[in-house]
């Protein structure tokens, strides 16, 4: 986001005539800066073709996906609804990987027949899975490494309390089960968690998975998740992917020689990929002042986007519709029956009721967190791209709130 001509932008689209032309509140995602993000990704680790599988937890627009399809990627799903929205939006089957977590062998095997990469993460569906497959379709194992990394408790996933992956320690009794039931393993994989900044942490991972990849002779591919870190604030130290990808190809390499062939290289950016693209916009609707604070009350709140108030997360505020006032303290507030604060104490271009105030880095985890609590209705989405500002979901309306519902005699 850059300011042009006293105006805020997005790739040369005025971020202020998108809430006039959509209106507030509106998620807004600049393209460019998705395959921006992808190609950077993409070029660190040559000549490696790396396999890019996105997360679409973190945003699954079908726009989206479509996009970053036609640059290449794969997908990476952890429901059967992700792996049926994967399908329409054009992936095929074998770019797709399924990553559920505590799902019903039922579950799996509807993805089992829309043929789809399957991952297992507990040994009590591995032992299901064998009894019904046997060696007639592969699946890649989830290691927990017990890493501990992640900017928060609720998104670190590799530690030993985590409920993700099969135990390191476990390893023995998963290849009793492999062998009892003659199971193909195609692909070994780890996720530790988000916000991850030393490349050794990936090293450390990697080291694991090279060690337990001497059990299973028939793997095609590694996996090693993502957890790229983002910055929300100016000084924040973010992953340094070409070092990541300097130390961990050459180990990579070496890897391949001593399996005895080459396997492919995948990872599974969600955040990294989208997080940056994205321009949360709300309408202030009042000013509040109390005997200590300045409340600014917008038309939104943990409704729309939960992160801050579940993570403790950062989001950059800037008032775009007053780019050079004066600089005020602020705190920042929904409209919920909830304390919803996106953030205390900022410093803003004064504001006035009727500005429109954009939360930076948006992109990912926002709308797909969404709720319709208090009965609010979630807001619509507006993809960049070919430099026009396109419509992507429409806002919700209230006979979206009742759609389901059924009426009965009382």
């Amino acid at each position: 986001m850059e300011i042009v001509n006293g105006k805020y932008n997005a790739s040369g689209i005025n971020l202020e005539d998108i809430a006039t032309e959509f209106g507030a509140p509106v998620y807004v995602y600049d393209g460019n800066k998705i395959i921006e993000q992808y190609t950077r990704l993409v070029n660190a680790f040559k000549p490696l073709q790396i396999k890019v599988k996105y997360a679409c937890k973190a945003l699954n627009n079908s726009a989206v996906l479509q996009l970053l399809k036609k640059h290449g990627s794969g997908l990476d799903t952890v429901s059967i609804n992700e792996v049926k929205l994967g399908l329409k939006a054009g992936f095929a089957p074998n770019d797709i990987i399924f990553t559920p977590n505590c799902v019903s062998i039922e579950e799996i095997q509807e993805a089992v027949k829309l043929g789809v990469h399957i991952n297992i993460d507990n040994i009590s569906i591995l032992e299901q899975f064998g009894h019904l497959y046997g060696n007639t379709v592969p699946c890649c194992i989830r290691i927990n490494p017990h890493i501990l990394a992640g900017g928060n408790s609720k998104i670190s996933t590799g530690h030993i309390d985590s409920k993700f992956g099969i135990s390191v320690y476990q390893l023995r009794h998963v290849v009793r089960v492999v062998k009892s039931s003659n199971i193909k393993v195609n692909g070994l994989h780890m996720h530790t968690g988000s916000d991850i900044l030393d490349a050794g942490v990936f090293l450390q991972g990697a080291e694991i998975l090279f060690d337990a990849a001497k059990d299973f002779p028939d793997l095609s591919f590694i996996d090693f998740g993502s957890g790229f870190k983002v910055g929300y604030k100016e000084e924040d130290i973010t992953t340094d992917i070409e070092e990541l990808a300097s130390a961990l190809a050459n180990r990579f390499q070496e890897f391949c020689t001593e399996y005895g062939r080459d396997l492919e290289l995948w990872f599974e950016p969600g955040k990294f990929l989208v997080s940056e693209s994205g321009y949360f916009l709300v309408k202030v609707n009042v000013l509040k002042q109390t005997t200590a604070t300045v409340f600014v009350g917008v038309d939104s709140g943990l409704n729309h986007l939960i992160r801050p108030m579940l993570y403790d997360s950062y989001h950059s505020i800037v008032n775009i519709s007053n780019p050079e006032g004066k600089q005020r303290i602020y705190t920042v507030v929904g409209y919920i029956c909830e304390t919803d604060t996106f953030g205390w104490d900022r410093k803003l271009s004064e504001v006035h009721e009727g500005d429109i105030l954009c939360f930076k880095n948006a992109g990912a985890y926002g709308f797909t967190m969404s709720s319709n609590y208090n009965a609010r209705f979630r807001p619509a989405e507006v993809l960049i791209w070919n430099g026009k500002a396109q419509l992507i979901r429409k806002r919700e309306t209230f006979e979206d709130l009742t759609r389901n519902e059924i009426e009965i005699a009382l």
